[in-house]
């Protein structure tokens, strides 16, 4: 049985800051790639990973003061526990009080993706973090503030120093430093994954469920990665109060109206409420939907138009293998928790 490993060795003073040998440069992270996974569309041969880049990704994240009033980080709206989601909540809480108006995706397995947002509208994960940064109903920030905050902390100097080779603090190097650290963000330990490597087997049900799931789903998440990330007008009707057109926005094409980004099934458990505005609160509700609430039009997807039959048991043993798509060791992982926490060399393993 073939073996891959992540390593990512991690050591900590006593204050949370990753202790860098500034003498030798920055560290080779390497980030390998699951068995039986197609390889990343991430170009890393111009924002190479490294542990001191990684570091520094990973404090930006949780850094609230990145926020107009110091109260937000990324990491309020994409919680590590709700795999990056924003957990049990349809809309995020922006700066002012203000609220977002689309359901915060997950953070997994980004460096398979190569658009981001539901509409697709950035093009490059270097450029994400710039549209929560600057957005009035969600850090609230300019990038010029942002900067000059982090040039008046000698701790990021010296982190910015340790992963890019100097002191200079800008843009580029803040969004390549996020990408370092979300780019390790990788989910595939799941049961269903034990699965597949042959470590686990399904009960009964979850099998039964797989099979339905190869039956109904998979034309749109595809395995291993349980998307196919394109865009699609699954028959939900127009949300009046936010107006959200999806892929139409970006495209400016009529033929893509209401059309969203196929969401991962990963970890799905976890990340209700679900869809693009999260107006559904259980996956009762989407099962709902898909068999009797598609409101067809001429943009509905063609897959869809007919409706999908999903019986009451069926719903069951479908809900029963999505279960096995959590990946606990990827929600508890203390590497992609906050800094300041204690981790002795340690690395993940894939078998």
């Amino acid at each position: 049985m073939k073996v891959l490993t992540i390593i990512c060795i991690v050591l900590f003073t006593a204050t949370g800051v990753a202790a860098i040998d500034a003498v030798n440069g920055p560290t080779p992270l390497q980030l390998t790639v699951p068995s039986g996974w197609p390889q990343p569309l991430y170009d890393f041969k111009h924002n190479p990973l490294t542990k001191e880049g990684f570091e520094l990704g990973r404090k930006l994240f949780y850094d609230e003061r990145l926020s107009k009033d110091s109260t937000i980080s990324c990491a309020s709206c994409h919680q590590q526990f709700g795999a990056f989601a924003t957990y049990d909540h349809n809309f995020s809480h922006g700066y002012n009080n203000t609220l977002t108006t689309r359901n915060a995706p997950s953070l997994q397995n980004l460096a398979w993706e190569k658009e981001f947002m539901w509409d697709g509208g950035i093009n490059h994960l270097d450029l994400q973090p710039l549209a929560p940064l600057t957005a009035s109903n969600e850090m609230g920030e300019t990038l010029q503030n942002v900067i000059a905050k982090l040039n008046r902390d000698s701790v990021y100097k010296r982190l910015f120093k340790n992963a890019f080779g100097t002191t200079v603090i800008n843009t580029q190097r803040m969004s390549r430093a996020l990408s370092q650290f979300v780019l390790m963000l990788v989910s595939s330990n799941s049961k269903y994954d034990k699965v597949m490597r042959g470590e686990l087997v399904f009960t009964s049900v979850e099998k039964q469920g797989y099979e339905i799931f190869k039956q109904k789903c998979i034309s749109c998440h595809k395995e291993p990665l349980f998307s196919d990330f394109s865009y699609r007008n699954t028959g939900l009707l127009l949300d009046t109060t936010l107006n959200d057109y999806g892929r139409m926005k970006i495209t400016l094409d009529k033929k893509d109206s209401l059309k969203f980004k196929v969401p991962s099934l990963r970890n799905v458990i976890i990340t209700f409420p679900y869809g693009h505005d999260g107006r559904f609160f259980s996956l009762q509700n989407v099962y709902e939907h898909y068999r009797n609430k598609i409101a067809v039009t001429e943009n509905t997807d063609s897959l869809l138009v007919k409706k999908i039959p999903i019986s009451n048991i069926e719903a069951g043993l479908l809900t029963a293998f999505l279960r096995t798509l959590t990946d606990t060791s990827f929600l508890k992982n203390p590497q992609f928790a906050p800094p300041g926490y204690t981790i002795t060399p340690s690395f993940i393993r894939y078998q």
